[in-house]
């Protein structure tokens, strides 16, 4: 997949974003698995092709290093990944990462069966709070060292839902503490949602839980993030 920056207005706290389209999008009439990646707060900005050099980590580096795959298989099936990395301008909140999503699926040819949405600090508690309100639009979450407090009225939306979850912390983070993603899956599995909400706590300090977390080597059950994500849809 190859990546472009692109300034964009999309809602008022999103003006710019980073567009992957698998390598045959335009030679094809399938559709496409999402991702939705959104970034940390040091990489807030006004979605100028300046600012949006701010975003780093998760499948938007792997990008732009060029080394996320052209596909994945899983269940004999193979599939590619759209990818988007939107751009906040403050700190997101859900119907700022719900208009973001009605945005692409309405102009690109998304499996709307398999929308993913990821992040990390800031984006990983954007993500919990996004699935915590619009849990039944999509197929998965993975929030890395999410920036979220845990209410019941988002753990039941989530459980209701039945949504895939699964969260990365460090358990010596010292900028989001550790507190946050135990609080979420401690109330997950309190509600006896399934899938059973799946948790990685890193013996590890500081706040970087998310270059191993989206690391294609690093597995469990002999897959990573991405190929568990495929496993369900909706």
């Amino acid at each position: 997949a190859v990546e472009v920056a692109i300034s964009n207005n999309i809602t008022s706290n999103c003006n710019g974003y980073y567009r992957a389209l698998p390598a045959r999008y335009d030679s094809t009439t399938k559709k496409y698995p999402l991702i939705i990646f959104i970034h940390g707060q040091s990489a807030l900005g006004n979605g100028s092709a300046d600012d949006l050099k701010k975003i780093s980590g998760g499948p938007h580096s792997m990008l732009k290093n060029k080394k996320f795959p052209p596909a994945f298989t899983v269940n004999s099936k193979s599939f590619s990944f759209i990818v988007i990395s939107p751009q906040f301008k403050t700190w997101p909140s859900a119907d700022d990462v719900n208009a973001v999503v009605s945005y692409f699926t309405s102009k690109l040819r998304i499996d709307q069966t398999r929308i993913y949405v990821t992040g990390l600090s800031m984006g990983g508690g954007a993500t919990w709070d996004y699935a915590g309100k619009y849990a039944s639009k999509i197929a998965a979450i993975v929030p890395v060292c999410g920036a979220s407090s845990t209410t019941e009225a988002k753990a039941k939306v989530i459980a209701d839902n039945s949504l895939p979850v699964w969260a990365f912390h460090n358990d010596g983070d010292n900028k989001v503490s550790v507190n946050n993603t135990l609080g979420y899956i401690n109330m997950l599995n309190g509600l006896k949602m399934k899938p059973l909400p799946k948790k990685t706590i890193f013996e590890a300090t500081g706040h970087d839980a998310w270059s191993k977390a989206y690391s294609l080597t690093y597995k469990e059950k002999d897959m990573n993030v991405y190929e568990w994500m495929l496993q369900y849809h909706r």
